[in-house]
């Protein structure tokens, strides 16, 4: 047969596009979702899912927090105190260095031995702080630039001490030389260690104490899905219960419960040792250091003899005496702070001692001031340094005062924050574990449901 030219207007027939392998496979799930064993299918998945996702999100945000809660107790906070203690000793330092030198050309062994001590501690102090800190970071270049200062402060000091038994007096210009670097450079850059420190401290609180509003909120939306599908199994067969279903809301629900209930007595605990721990300690640190400072000013006045002044207005005073009127309102108003702060007996008992030291320092030391603007400088001497009566007796109590208060914070603020890091123990493992047996659970629970067709 002769082949036939196709005519003009016809049109060959097109052929169907071919289907995706993902576009069949929705295909078919839409289908099975249409009948019963496939509803229960999807059902199933999305419950497990749903636990599997609530467990794994309670572990993260606990395990987040209970990380966060571990580094304020064994690091933030003792790294603080550290710091804390960097200018205590060096501020100590500077004034047991001041005290060898008004003694007169052999100093005392105390105050030497005094002195080495705060030295040593300040630099093994200052070598923790190194390892800790994060290279290139404010507190790594205040470390860095105390590491730098003190071999020179140091040596300072020994000149002023080599002069100062030769009977020279450039001893006392080197002396306040060194006190200068020390108030100027060193003492501020200790200070700005434990400000950065305290920050850090500040930081790991605000990530340990929020409430972990995610996990809460898939644990509640899955509870919700495992009462709504026992519900509808109920009314579909007429049986009250379905074990699997029961044992995974079962699951779900301790979960939820130890999650609240767990990262409330945490967060309660951790907000405790923070209001009546830290800053209780940096109330007392805050006043030792001024303590510390205003005995250093009052040694120095009776070294300088009045040849540093500042004026103010029209009136000049003595740097020294002015500097030591300043250091003890600070001084006043730290153990105020720490008395408001204090929460228990063994806690205001020596800060109440302290207070009482204060005001006889402060009488002792107006009657030092006028015996040396009177021109009795060896009495005005007897009366800061002397043996009975002195105002080093006084700033001895003081100190000691505020040592005792701080063991006593610091033991305050182990065992609330302690207390909060334990109520989060556990917390992660046993949501994993619970979040899987739950899965499982309504996997079989629905399983047991599809048996029922076959």
């Amino acid at each position: 047969m002769p082949v036939v030219p196709p005519q003009r207007g016809s049109s060959a027939p097109v052929p169907a596009a071919r289907r995706t392998a993902f576009v069949e496979g929705v295909d078919r799930v839409r289908a099975a979702a249409t009948t019963e064993p496939g509803r229960l299918r999807v059902i199933g998945a999305v419950l497990a899912l749903l636990v599997l996702a609530f467990g794994a999100v309670t572990a993260w945000q606990a395990t987040d927090r209970a990380a966060a809660a571990s580094d304020v107790l064994r690091s933030s906070q003792p790294l603080s105190s550290d710091a804390a203690d960097i200018y205590r000793s060096l501020a100590d330092a500077n004034t047991a260095a001041s005290s060898g030198f008004l003694a007169g050309g052999q100093e005392t062994a105390t105050s030497r031995e005094r002195y080495e001590k705060d030295i040593r501690t300040a630099a093994a102090k200052l070598v923790t702080a190194a390892i800790s800190s994060e290279p290139n970071s404010p507190s790594a270049e205040a470390i860095s630039r105390l590491n730098r200062l003190l071999p020179e402060y140091k040596g300072l000091i020994e000149r002023a001490r080599t002069y100062n038994r030769q009977g020279y007096p450039v001893g006392g210009a080197y002396l306040r030389y060194a006190n200068t670097t020390m108030q100027e450079e060193m003492l501020p850059a200790a200070e700005e260690l434990y400000t950065k420190e305290n920050q850090r401290l500040r930081s790991d609180y605000a990530d340990a104490t929020p409430y972990p509003w995610a996990a809460i909120a898939l644990g509640v939306l899955a509870l919700a899905a495992l009462v709504w599908a026992q519900r509808r199994t109920y009314h579909r067969t007429n049986r009250v219960l379905n074990h699997g279903l029961v044992a995974a809301t079962a699951a779900a629900a301790v979960v939820l419960l130890w999650l609240v209930v767990g990262h409330t007595v945490a967060r309660a605990d951790l907000v405790r040792s923070y209001d009546h721990g830290i800053r209780s300690l940096n109330a007392l640190h805050d006043a030792r250091i001024a303590s510390l400072k205003a005995r250093g000013n009052e040694n120095l006045s009776l070294v300088a003899r009045g040849a540093d002044t500042v004026k103010l207005g029209d009136t000049t005073y003595d740097a020294y005496y002015y500097d030591f009127e300043q250091e003890m309102d600070v001084l006043g108003k730290g153990l105020a702070e720490a008395g408001k702060l204090a929460d228990d007996q063994a806690g205001s008992r020596p800060v109440t001692a302290a207070e009482s030291s204060m005001a006889v320092w402060k009488k002792r030391h107006a009657a030092a001031r006028t015996e040396d603007e009177n021109g009795n400088y060896q009495q005005a001497l007897d009366k800061v340094i002397g043996s009975e009566g002195a105002t080093g007796e006084c700033f001895d109590n003081v100190d000691a005062s505020l040592r005792r208060a701080l063991a006593h914070e610091q033991t305050e603020f182990r065992y609330a924050a302690g207390d909060g890091l334990g109520a989060l123990g556990g917390l992660p493992a046993g949501a994993t574990v619970l979040a899987v047996l739950g899965a499982a659970g309504a996997v079989l629970g629905i399983g047991r449901r599809l048996s029922e067709y076959r």
